[in-house]
C-alpha cells in the first residue's frame, strides 16, 4: 500500500532534517538522516572511475560493519577530484557529524553533490553541522530532501506500507537527480530506510538486484557522474522475523522496495534537466530480457528521440533506429512500433497513422514508446525525458 505523503522518515525509529550552512546562497545545502539504533545498510556505488572522496569514506565505514546510524551529506560541492585534502575533509564530516549526535565514527556515511573539482568550504561546513539540533526529535524529511538537490526542480518522495509476519512493515525514500543520469547507476542519489529486520548479505543482494531493474533503466543525458549511489538502511523496528531470501514473505519485500525504486528512478527522469515529458520505452518480445534492456535503453538514449519528443514529432524512424544501432541482433520484418495505442510500426513497414492524433498523443506529459519484437519473452522498461532548449541553458552556466 502506498503511503500518501511519506517519506524517508516515516518508517519507525528514522529522523531526517536539512538546513542551510552557506555552500549555497539561498537554499538548503546540509541535510542528516538517523536511526535511533543501528540499522542493518547496503549500497550500490557509481561506476565512475573518478569516485569522489565521500564514496570512498562512506565504503569504509560499510567494510568496517554491515550497520550504519547516521548520513550526513551536503550539497553545492561535490568534493570530487580533490585529491588527498578531499579524502580527509570527507573524514572530516564524518567525524564532525558522528560527534555531533554522540555515534562512533564507522556508523555514518558521508555524501556530497554538486560543482566537481573544489575544494569543500570546511568552516561552513563544521558550523553548519555543530547547528544540528537533537537528532532524535527532529522529524523534518521535506527539509533533507531539499538540502539534497541540485538543479532539481521538485523534491522526490516515496513510502510503502507491507504486511509481513502480521505486522506493518515500512519503507520509504527519497532522491535526487536532475542531470548526469545515465545507466550504470551511481548517476544520481537515493536514501531508503525501512523499519524491517534483514539479513545484511540479503539486503546488499536485494539492493543490487532491484537497482539494476530501476535505476539502471534510466538515463537524461548519458553523462554518469562521480558521487552518486544508492543507500538502504533497515533498523529493524518493525518487529518481524528476521527477512531473508528463505522467508516465506521474502517476495513481498521485493515487491515493495523495487515499487520505491522504481517510483523515485521515475521522478528522477521525469525531472531531467529542462525536461517537459516521461518518457517510458516498453520493449518486449525479445530473445532475452537482457536484450530487451539494452533495446529499450538505447530508446531513451537517443537524442533524436528524445528531441522529436519534445517538438511532439512522431518520427518513428528515429526509434527504429534507435533499435539497430542498440548492438541486439533483430528481425526487422517482426518489429511492431506504437506510441501509446497508435501503431506506426506494423512487422518493419510504416503502419498507416493520423499525424493529427499522433501529434496530440505527443503533447501528454508521458509518453509511451511500445516495442515488440516478436522473437521471444525477453521484456524491460526503460525511463527518460525529452531533450529541450532548457537543457543547454541550464548546463551552459552549471558553475555559475
Amino acid at each position: 500500500m502506498k503511503i500518501k505523503n511519506g517519506n524517508v522518515a516515516t518508517p519507525i525509529g528514522f529522523q531526517a532534517g536539512g538546513m542551510h550552512s552557506g555552500l549555497k546562497r539561498k537554499r538548503k545545502d546540509l541535510g542528516w538522516l538517523y536511526s535511533q539504533v543501528p540499522a542493518v545498510s547496503a549500497a550500490v556505488y557509481t561506476t565512475n572511475q573518478f569516485q569522489a572522496a565521500p564514496l570512498k569514506v562512506t565504503q569504509e565505514s560499510l567494510a568496517f560493519s554491515p550497520f550504519l546510524q547516521g548520513v550526513i551529506i551536503n550539497s553545492g560541492n561535490a568534493n570530487a577530484c580533490t585529491g588527498e585534502v578531499g579524502i580527509q575533509n570527507a573524514f572530516l564530516m564524518r567525524k564532525w557529524f558522528a560527534e555531533q549526535v554522540n555515534l562512533q565514527e564507522y556508523e555514518v556515511a558521508v555524501c556530497s553533490t554538486g560543482v566537481i573539482g573544489e575544494q569543500l568550504p570546511m568552516d561552513k561546513i563544521k558550523s553548519g553541522i555543530t547547528q544540528i539540533p537533537k537528532v532524535d526529535e527532529i522529524h523534518h524529511a521535506e527539509g533533507f530532501s531539499e538540502a539534497i538537490l541540485t538543479t532539481d526542480t521538485f523534491v522526490k518522495h516515496a513510502c510503502v506500507s507491507l504486511f509481513i509476519d502480521d505486522r506493518y512493515v515500512t519503507i520509504g525514500g527519497t532522491a535526487k537527480g536532475s542531470g548526469m543520469i545515465h545507466p550504470n547507476m551511481a548517476t544520481m542519489l537515493g536514501f531508503i530506510t525501512t523499519d524491517a529486520k534483514i539479513n545484511p548479505s540479503s539486503l546488499q543482494q536485494a539492493l543490487k538486484m532491484t537497482v539494476n531493474e530501476t535505476f539502471n533503466m534510466i538515463t537524461v543525458d548519458g553523462d554518469t557522474s562521480t558521487n552518486d549511489m544508492v543507500l538502504i538502511m533497515a533498523n529493524g523496528l518493525a518487529g518481524n522475523q528476521e527477512l531473508s531470501e528463505s522467508h516465506p514473505e521474502w517476495p513481498v519485500f521485493l515487491e515493495g522496495l523495487k515499487e520505491i525504486c522504481t517510483s523515485l528512478a521515475k521522478q528522477i527522469a521525469r525531472d531531467g534537466e529542462g525536461a517537459t515529458k516521461l518518457v517510458e520505452a516498453h520493449v518486449y518480445g525479445a530473445k532475452s530480457s537482457i536484450d530487451a534492456k539494452i533495446i529499450s535503453k538505447s530508446i531513451i538514449g537517443s537524442n533524436l528521440v528524445k528531441a522529436a519528443i519534445f517538438g511532439e514529432d512522431a518520427n518513428w524512424g528515429r526509434i527504429v533506429n534507435a533499435i539497430g544501432y542498440s548492438g541486439v541482433i533483430v528481425n526487422p520484418d517482426l518489429l511492431t512500433v506504437s506510441l501509446g495505442e497508435i501503431k506506426v510500426v506494423e512487422n518493419g513497414l510504416p503502419a498507416p497513422f493520423s499525424e493529427v492524433e499522433a501529434k496530440q498523443y505527443l503533447q501528454s506529459e508521458t509518453i509511451q514508446i511500445f516495442v515488440d519484437l516478436g522473437e521471444g519473452h525477453g521484456a524491460a522498461t526503460a525511463w527518460g525525458c525529452d531533450l529541450s532548449y532548457d537543457y543547454v541553458k541550464i548546463n551552459a552556466s552549471y558553475r555559475t
